[in-house]
């Protein structure tokens, strides 16, 4: 962890140094594309903060290109349709940059959309940020150039996962529930790979997908669950779909050991705090404990919003933007996208790389588990007393995937 605070402060005083700020004084518009309203809306506005939030903090002198960021909010309702609607709006408004996440469904469909835009209307691109959608098809069959992935994919995340859960011997039985959209039905599809090629003789005694956002009453899922002898939960959800479930879970007095993606996600941790002790994974590219500037800027987020700061790849989000804007002299979408495509640059894990060939973020994930705040971990996250201490880290290399992108490149 001390490690990771070096490598961060050493880029902030890389971007701070010389006279790079050949766009010094430019004000680059953002605009966040997401569920602000809605079931998920919770985790959405947490985002949008949350960008709001480090563009103040790494505005002007603070980025590499001297440039001020600001981030406008536009809500889709979380729906693919209502998300293309508010990207011909944000166009029609002159936003040359856009950011979501939250929902592959929506970024598959805004990919698409951002490149035939594009294409139709050279000297007007648009560059797309994707900060947490993580179906592998939008950096595989359906990558495009002008996409870039600061999350790890759900592949990426599995192999990490599974790699960490072949050593469990305990691990026997495992019940899969995810949503039944491409996230959910794929995390069940790489848990089953991975876990045939590491682990075969682990067995699969439940696969369930609920309708994404509209499951009030989780204790059916809960009820199958006891009946099948599992001993394990994998999950994918996310939002209200993963608070729910642990709440029915507590009211069933069941505990099992439960490895997710998305635990430490809005209102989830006060679910697992309300349910006293619990064996709880998570998967993630951060953890609840960083110290330096990272741990500053949680804690003063924690402080301004009595919320928690968790998406840490929009941290990234805006360093790779300013080092690409810096080192293309210029904020036009066009020469930034070229200059993103393949950097390298100190991200708040270490090294991070926008890989050039399917955009990408390779990057260090870690393994963390639900336990009470100590001395070593003492963020408490939702105030809960409660915080996701780092168990293990997985470097960029081991956690990385092949690609069979065959990228398009504009002109």
């Amino acid at each position: 962890m001390k490690f990771g605070f070096k490598l961060v402060a050493a880029a902030v005083t890389v971007m701070c140094a010389g006279g790079a700020f050949a766009q010094k004084g430019e004000t680059v518009k953002i605009a966040m594309i997401e569920g602000l309203s809605g079931p998920m809306a919770n985790v959405g506005q947490n985002q949008l903060k949350s960008w709001q939030f480090l563009a103040d903090n790494l505005n002007g002198a603070k980025n590499a290109a001297g440039v001020k960021f600001e981030i406008i909010g536009m809500d889709s309702k979380g729906a693919p349709q209502e998300a293309l609607n508010t990207f011909k709006a944000a166009v029609d408004q002159g936003f040359r940059y856009i950011a979501q996440g939250n929902g592959s469904g929506a970024a598959l469909a805004l990919s698409d959309a951002v490149a035939k835009h594009n294409e139709r209307n050279p000297g007007k691109e648009v560059v797309y940020l994707n900060y947490a959608a993580v179906d592998p098809a939008l950096t595989n069959e359906k990558c495009n150039y002008w996409h870039f992935r600061l999350d790890a994919d759900t592949s990426q995340k599995m192999e990490a996962l599974t790699s960490f859960m072949k050593d469990q011997a305990k691990v026997k039985k495992v019940y899969l529930l995810n949503q039944n959209y491409s996230h959910g039905q794929q995390v069940a599809k790489y848990f089953k790979e991975g876990m045939a090629r590491k682990r075969p003789d682990t067995q699969i005694v439940g696969d369930d997908l609920v309708p994404l956002g509209q499951v009030k009453d989780f204790a059916p899922y809960v009820a199958k669950i006891k009946q099948s002898g599992a001993d394990t939960i994998v999950t994918g959800n996310w939002g209200a779909d993963l608070t729910l479930f642990v709440k029915a879970l507590n009211d069933a007095g069941l505990k099992l050991p439960m490895y997710t993606y998305y635990a430490g996600v809005a209102g989830t941790p006060t679910a697992l705090a309300s349910g006293g002790e619990s064996e709880v994974y998570q998967i993630a590219y951060n953890h609840s404990n960083y110290a330096g500037v990272m741990g500053k800027l949680t804690g003063d987020y924690q402080k301004k919003f009595g919320d928690d700061f968790y998406t840490f790849s929009i941290y990234n989000g805006i360093l790779l933007l300013s080092e690409a804007m810096a080192k293309a002299k210029s904020t036009d979408p066009v020469k930034v996208a070229a200059a993103m495509s393949g950097l390298k640059f100190k991200g708040f894990n270490g090294d991070s790389e926008m890989r050039k060939s399917d955009h990408q973020m390779q990057q260090g994930l870690y393994i963390s588990k639900w336990q009470k705040v100590d001395k070593q971990n003492p963020y408490s996250v939702e105030k809960t007393g409660y915080t996701f201490a780092p168990l293990k880290y997985i470097d960029a290399y081991v956690a990385s995937t092949p690609t069979s992108c065959q990228m398009k490149l504009p002109g």
